[in-house]
């Protein structure tokens, strides 16, 4: 009987506990909702929400050059090509989207009969083949720079990054300037260089710049390739 007593008040006392402990939690609640700003629940605060993750980076396409067999003609842009200029004198190289500005002066043939580059001791001078066509003259205006020097990179050292439909601008002595659009870019080997498609005749101005690439030969001190960027004029203007 003592046992069994002692149980019942056990047991009455747990549940009263449990039930005490009920109403605390309530009355806790509610007293939050009535007084949310003591509990950092004010209305007028603004939900968090997850932060978006940042997208991943796309990488840029691969550059896609252009390739032919060397009788074939340069590459042409889809913009329809403008009426040659008179002849004049190129002064000036810009092409702003690799940030080239640079001036630019003629070159002719050396002793061994390969055409002339520019001096290695200016690494931003683009050179003008002078014994062809002008910038925005009938035919092939053929351009060189140098790709890099012993001491870092020259002028042409990103022309390899020129694509399809780039515009390319040849400031002339006459005070117009001539504007090029890319038509293709080609790498080709040296010992296979098409002379016929950068230097024959075309049927409208065009602009063909010439630099190294492939592998470099510490043997040689040469690059194995040529990069050649075919461009066609498609607009000129007055300075």
């Amino acid at each position: 009987m003592t046992v069994d007593g002692g149980g019942r008040v056990l047991r009455s006392t747990l549940i009263l506990a449990a039930v005490l402990g009920v109403v605390t939690v309530l009355v806790g609640l509610i007293v939050m909702v009535m007084n949310p700003e003591e509990y950092g629940l004010a209305d007028g605060r603004e939900s968090l929400s997850l932060a978006a993750q940042p997208e991943a980076k796309k990488q840029e396409p691969k550059q896609i050059l252009w390739s032919a067999p060397p009788d074939q003609p340069p590459p042409l842009p889809s913009i329809t090509p403008a009426a040659p200029m008179q002849p004049s004198t190129p002064t000036r190289l810009v092409i702003k989207r690799l940030g080239i500005d640079a001036p630019v002066e003629d070159v002719g043939m050396d002793r061994e009969g390969f055409i002339e580059t520019p001096p290695i001791s200016n690494k931003n001078l683009v050179g003008w083949y002078r014994h062809g066509p002008t910038a925005g003259e009938n035919g092939p205006a053929v351009m060189l720079g140098h790709k890099d020097t012993r001491t870092g990179s020259a002028v042409f050292s990103r022309v390899g990054e020129i694509k399809y439909g780039d515009v390319i601008e040849v400031k002339r002595r006459d005070g117009t300037t001539a504007v090029f659009t890319v038509g293709g870019v080609e790498q080709v080997g040296k010992k296979v260089f098409p002379t016929q498609r950068v230097y024959g005749d075309q049927t409208n101005a065009q602009l063909h710049l010439i630099t190294c690439g492939g592998t470099y030969n510490r043997n040689t001190g040469h690059y194995t390739d040529n990069i050649i960027v075919y461009a066609t004029m498609t607009s000129s203007f007055r300075s």
